[in-house]
């Protein structure tokens, strides 16, 4: 039997909605929720309605002040002495908050942007009433649409709060970030700034500040990919050993590795860092049981950047390792065992086996947790801030150390003694674009994507 094709109405144009509706129905292109008052769809009907009321009166009272002002961040730059003629007095006139002018305005683009939005959503929704009405079909009634946002729109519902969270929480200030980058927004421009276009990136890529950029960004691409690999290998190695036939108390051992991660990253850095002092506890024993003559400075001023380098690779190996280590677990304890005892039979060695079929089983899972952590050991603040600050200083280095990474580099631009904001807000869009890039490129190249 051949089903009869159920006839769809074809979509109405909004130039037809407009030319064949009723009053109600013109009146939602101007006034929003009309046609939802008309259909007693109250609910609807008074959100949108109110929510254009609040947006005019704000928008006319408030809006059209900080969405011109936004252009020039302020008339007055700098602290003025006028004579008040009302008053007869001279009175000290402060600068223009760019700060607050700039925060406001990207907040009246984002509000006048939701607006729209609400209005697109008042069309659609005159438009699907306008539909059922010609085709005769039931309109939902107020309390039929009340229960469809806790039944088939239930998900619009429930994304309601989170999206307001990223609203305000995320997107206001990513896009005031953004923004900050392309003024002269410094030390020396502390309230009162301007619009400078492209300078800020001109002196991170090519001014006085490419000199510390393209060092910084080496070694933190170098780190990041160091911090990876070694983390992600020696816990593959860890957890392979502890799940080896021989050892026995399993549980044991996974517990001691794992307490190392269990225990807050603040204090265990903390407490590393003292034991690397030149006066530490790691010196003290090294130079008690003969094998050095004098201290060692490995995370200090006075240290060779390549030995510090070394040193907060090695310390994060102790920290990331037991991570790469559980996860490994879980995905050896899952592996087929009849491929790994069928290549025993053909007279495959542990280290064959491991090579040919447990690695690559384990780096085809966990190709995109590896992307991860590589990004996250981009933005790895805690491991370099709190070991060692970024120690040793660089002369040839503009507000950054040896071991700075383009995280740390930005934290002291903003909070140093520099105070460069703009170009912390540059080195933050530079810092996504690239973190953006290796993950799409890496992704993209992942076993896990060719075959999903």
């Amino acid at each position: 039997m051949f089903r009869r094709k159920r006839h769809v109405a074809p979509e109405a144009s909004y130039k037809e909605v407009w030319s064949k509706g009723d009053l109600a129905t013109k009146l939602s292109f101007f006034i929003m929720g009309s046609n939802a008052l008309a259909n007693r769809q109250w609910a609807k009907g008074f959100s949108l309605l109110i929510s254009e009321i609040v947006f005019l009166i704000w928008f006319f009272f408030s809006g059209i002040s900080a969405l011109s002002l936004l252009a020039t961040l302020g008339t007055n730059k700098t602290k003025k002495v006028v004579y008040d003629a009302a008053q007869g007095v001279y009175v000290t006139q402060q600068p223009s908050n760019s700060v607050l002018i700039l925060l406001f305005g990207v907040l009246a683009i984002i509000l006048c942007i939701a607006i729209i939005y609400l209005y697109v959503v008042n069309l659609r929704s005159t438009r699907h009433n306008f539909i059922l009405k010609q085709n005769g079909e039931h309109i939902p009634t107020n309390i039929q649409e009340i229960k469809s946002l806790f039944d088939s729109r239930l998900h619009a519902t429930l994304m309601v709060i989170p999206l307001l969270g990223i609203l305000f929480f995320t997107v206001l200030p990513t896009v005031f970030m953004i923004s900050m980058a392309f003024t002269n927004y410094d030390r020396e421009h502390p309230i009162a700034f301007s619009w400078t276009g492209f300078q800020a990136f001109g002196n991170v890529l090519s001014g006085d500040l490419a000199g510390t950029f393209f060092p910084v960004l080496g070694w933190t691409l170098i780190w990041a990919v160091a911090a990876t690999a070694t983390t992600f290998f020696f816990g593959v190695l860890l957890a392979l050993l502890i799940e080896s036939k021989g050892i026995k108390h399993k549980g044991f051992w996974r517990t001691v590795f794992v307490i190392v991660w269990a225990v807050p990253q603040f204090v265990s850095l903390l407490m590393m860092a003292q034991f690397l002092d030149y006066q530490g506890a790691l010196n003290n024993i090294l130079m008690n049981i003969g094998m050095i003559s004098h201290p060692i400075h490995f995370i200090d001023n006075q240290a060779s950047p390549l030995v510090a380098r070394i040193t907060v690779i090695v310390v994060n190996m102790w920290i990331g390792i037991p991570v790469s280590m559980l996860v490994s677990t879980a995905i050896i304890q899952n592996l087929p065992q009849d491929q790994i005892e069928a290549a025993k039979i053909d007279g495959a060695n542990a280290v064959q086996i491991f090579r040919s079929i447990t690695f690559p089983q384990i780096l085809f899972v966990m190709a995109p947790s590896l992307i991860q952590q590589f990004i996250g050991n981009i933005n790895n603040f805690n491991v370099i801030f709190l070991l060692t600050g970024g120690a040793p200083m660089n002369s040839k280095y503009n507000g950054a150390g040896s071991t700075d990474l383009l995280v740390t580099w930005l934290y002291n631009l903003t909070f140093g003694q520099e105070q460069r904001y703009n170009a912390s807000a540059v080195l933050g869009i530079l810092i996504f674009i690239i973190s953006a890039v290796v993950s799409l490129i890496a992704y993209r190249h992942t076993n896990a994507y060719k075959e999903g």
